[in-house]
This record gives structure tokens, sequence and C-alpha cells, in this order.
């Protein structure tokens, strides 16, 4: 996959789950702010059905005293009734119905003591009325006879009631609201209406009259914008007064978030669940685009880490070919050795990537015993020598280190020295200049491998020692190579309990400090 598909792909998945996200928050907000209005729905009407009652109830008590006072329906004998007369007649049977309707207006002074009223009575109508119903049938004699006669009297209550009601409004409108409605009956009717609504929000009350607050209030009543609901109560448009009753459900937010916290919770995990797949898929694609990348960067610079043993090889076929030294016996001795030795090197090269496999798996095995580490450093230099003589540099040697008896691997050792060397080569753009020296520091031995090169920054001094790294110069590789050198180092030394730091700066060269236990 090539960098632009990926990077487009990336985009588009990414936009789809921000995408996801949005849709998701909108419809928790949305869902929030519906069942804030429902709840908003249900506390008016609340409100409104509270008023009502407590406003009939007021009514209604006192009617009923005022009732219990002058109910009877006795007429007096001098009664005067407005009557209105109509007949039916039933021509099939020849029978006649006279109906009398009449009603009887009475002028009642009612005491207001009973009433708890400031004024000492009132005036009112009591309405009777009364109905006559006579059955007239045919004779024997062909005359006509009264059969049935049914008189009845009843009062208008309902009538009553009105005229009772806006008798009093007036009155009452005058009368403290401490006396005409009680904070216990305010608790129990909102907390009657929220249970037939299934609702179970706290809340505050208080009456207001004026926006001043009256003696009708609970103990920790506030006047909140948000939370408070308010609804007219005991209007007057005569008299222009009006209370007004209001209402704080002090933990509406958490009543509103509670009905909607499963489904918002459950939307949330999936929508974790769908971010943390994308961010593992996205990891895994970048991991395997790398992958992709580094193999076919290790395909093409493979051969490259064979360049130092074969130059070397070169160099020295090069030598036994000059016919000076034909007959230079000790001089061939040794190029032979060096050919044979960088041969093997060759081979331990390739078997490096096999051995870093099994270093993280922890099935490889090395062989140790103990070694002197001034014989290690000088065999790993004869590794390299040709190279930097040809490059008209120098490798100079500063062995101080009285102790140098290690325990370790003499081969993966070497192969250690041999690769730091070697990077010092390779990031030198004149001839290399490298100095190697040697300390005791306790028990332990100090190995400084000090090159003149280029040098690092601290962000690549971080990420040196990881498999396949490489630092580059934008686009470009400057040094060619798959980045197994330094991990292979920090793993093997690893594997000795030893510790290897650099300390460089760019422009100016870099140290590589390893530090190994003396055998005690």
């Amino acid at each position: 996959m090539n960098k632009k598909l990926f990077s487009i792909l990336t985009v588009l998945m990414s936009l789809s789950l921000l995408g996801i996200v949005f849709v998701q928050g909108y419809w928790i907000k949305n869902s929030y702010e519906n069942r804030e209005e429902q709840f908003t729905l249900n506390v008016r009407q609340i409100l409104i059905s509270v008023s009502k009652q407590i406003q009939l109830e007021e009514i209604e008590k006192l009617y009923n005293v005022y009732n219990s006072i002058i109910d009877t329906i006795q007429v007096p004998d001098q009664a005067s009734f407005s009557e209105l007369i109509y007949t039916i007649t039933n021509e099939r049977n020849d029978e006649t119905y006279i109906f009398s309707d009449g009603v009887l207006e009475e002028d009642y002074k009612l005491s207001t003591s009973a009433l708890d009223l400031d004024m000492d009575s009132i005036q009112f109508k009591k309405i009777t009325s009364r109905r006559i119903t006579t059955k007239i049938t045919p004779g024997v004699d062909g005359g006509k006879n009264v059969q049935s006669r049914t008189e009845n009297f009843k009062r208008l209550k309902d009538y009553e009631q009105n005229q009772f009601e806006n008798a009093y409004r007036n009155i009452l409108a005058k009368t403290p609201i401490h006396k005409r409605v009680s904070g216990e009956k305010i608790e129990k009717l909102v907390s009657k209406e929220l249970k037939e609504r299934a609702l179970s929000a706290n809340f505050e009350y208080a009456i207001y009259s004026n926006d001043l607050e009256t003696k009708i209030h609970s103990k920790n009543f506030s006047l909140d914008p948000i939370s408070t609901y308010g609804v007219p109560l005991f209007v007057n448009n005569d008299i222009k007064t009006s209370f007004q009753l209001y209402v704080n459900f002090t933990d509406k937010k958490k009543f509103v978030l509670s009905s909607i916290m499963g489904m918002a919770l459950l939307s949330l995990a999936f929508t974790s669940v769908i971010l943390f797949t994308y961010l593992s898929a996205l990891r895994q694609l970048q991991k395997q685009r790398q992958i992709s990348q580094i193999k076919t960067d290790f395909i093409n610079n493979m051969t490259h880490e064979f360049k130092t043993p074969i130059a070397t090889i070169n160099l020295a076929l090069d030598a036994l070919k000059n016919p000076k030294v034909a007959d230079d016996k000790e001089f061939i001795s040794r190029y032979h050795n060096m050919i044979r030795e960088e041969n093997r090197r060759m081979h331990t090269q390739v078997e490096n990537v096999l051995r870093i496999s099994k270093l993280e798996k922890n099935e490889l095995d090395l062989e140790k015993d103990e070694i002197n580490l001034d014989y290690i450093i000088e065999d790993a230099i004869t590794h390299v020598s040709l190279i930097v003589e040809d490059k008209g540099g120098y490798i100079k040697t500063h062995l101080k280190a009285d102790n140098a008896l290690i325990y370790g691997s003499d081969i993966h050792l070497t192969n250690v020295i041999v690769n730091v060397i070697d990077n010092g080569i390779k990031y030198t753009e004149g001839p290399p200049e490298i100095d190697i020296y040697t300390e005791n520091e306790g028990n332990d031995v100090i190995v400084k491998v000090v090159d003149k090169g280029i040098g690092m920054s601290k962000a690549v001094q971080k990420k040196i020692f990881e498999k396949f790294y490489r630092e580059q110069m934008g686009n470009i590789h400057n040094v060619k190579g798959h980045g197994l050198g330094l991990s292979y180092v920090k793993r093997i030394l690893d594997d000795h309990n030893a510790e290897i730091t650099v300390e460089s700066e760019k422009g100016k060269g870099s140290t590589f400090i390893i530090k190994l236990h003396l055998i005690s």
C-alpha cells in the first residue's frame, strides 16, 4: 500500500469515526433535551392540577359549612312561585299530562362567624324549584278525571354554589395566605401528583405575592430560574391580586440524566469499542506498512552489510597481487588469515538476523567463558582496520584498565565492539578517527568508543538501539544498512547484564559507553 492511499484511507476512516461520535453525541443531547421538555410538561400539568385542587378545596370547604346551615327544602305556606305550565296530550289513549315548573327565590342572610371570615354576614338567594305533574284520564261517564298528582321540591345547589363562589372570591382575596393554604397541603398534593406520574424527583416549594416570598415555603427553597417552575394561585381579576406557587426541583438535572443514563452508557460503550477497534486496526496498518517498508529496505540494503568484510577481502587480495610481496611469506600469511576472518564475519552477519529473532524469543544460548576484554577489543579492530586505513583514518586504543577479565561470549562481544566501531565509520563524513578507552570503575570495566563523526540529536539517541531504526535526512538514507547492528549490540549486552549508553552532540561526534561486570 503506497503512502498516498494509506493516508487517504486513514483520513476517510477517521472522518467516519468522528461522524459516528458526532451522531452519538447529538443523539444523547437530543434525548436529554426531549426528556427535559417532557419533565417540564409533566411539572406544569402537576402545578396546574395542584393549583386547581387548592382553590376548589377552599371553596368546597366553606360551601359545605354554608350548606349544612341552610340545607333545608321547607317551603313557606304562602310562598309564591313563578310558574311555567305546559300540557301534553296523548290522543291514542286520551290521556293528558299537565306539568307545572316553578321557582321560588328567598333572600337569605348568612352569618359568616361559622366560616371564620372578617364580615358579619352575606346576603344570598336561596332558590327552590317545584315540579307538579297531573295526569288526567277519561271517566266512566265520558268525563275527565284526575287520576294522579305528583308534587316535589328541590334546592338548586349548583346555582347556589356558583353564587357562593362568586360572592366569597373577593372576600377570600383579602384573607392572609397562610390562613388559606398550608405548606403541608402543598407538599401532600405535589407528592401525590408526582407519584401518579411515576416521578421521584425531590422538590422545594414556596408561595410568592408580588415577587415577594410569603410565610408558606419549605426550609431549603431557592428561586433557581433553571429548575424552578411556577403557576398562578388564587387569581382574582376584580381586586387584581394573584399569588404564585413556585416549586423548585433541586435534582432536576440528575433526574433527567438518570432517565437516559442506561442508553447513553450503552451507546458510549459501543462507541468506545468502535474507537478502540479503529485505533488498534490503524496501529496494525501502520505496523504492517512499516514492516513492508522495512522488508523492502532490508532486501535492498542487506548486501551493504557485507561491504565491510568484502572490502577488506578485496583490499587483501589486491595486496597479495602486488609482486613486491610475493616472496614475503609473513605478509601473505597475515592477509590469508585476514581473508579467512572476514569470510567468517560475513557468515556471522548472516547469522545476526536469525540471532535477533532468537534473542527476542529467549532461544539463543550464549557460550560464556572467562575472557580478557583487551583481547576482544584488539580482535575487533583487526576486522575494520583495513577499511579505516583505506579511508585515511585511524583507530587508537587507550587501554588503561588494570583488570579487564570478564565473563562472556568472545564471539558476540567481538561483534558488539565491531558494530559500535562500524557505526562510527559509517557516520563520519571524512576520514574516520576513532579512539577506544578502557578503565576500571569499582567492580566494572568501562569501554568508551569515541568518534568524531556527524553526531546525533537527543531524539535520535533515544531510538538508535531500537530494531530497524536508522537515522534519516529527509527522505534520503545517507547510510545504508538494515538497522539491526545497534539493536543486536543492546540485546547481547542485556544478556551479559551489561549496559550501553551514548553521549552525542550534533556535528561533534559520539561516545558509546559500555559497562561490563568484572569477574569477582
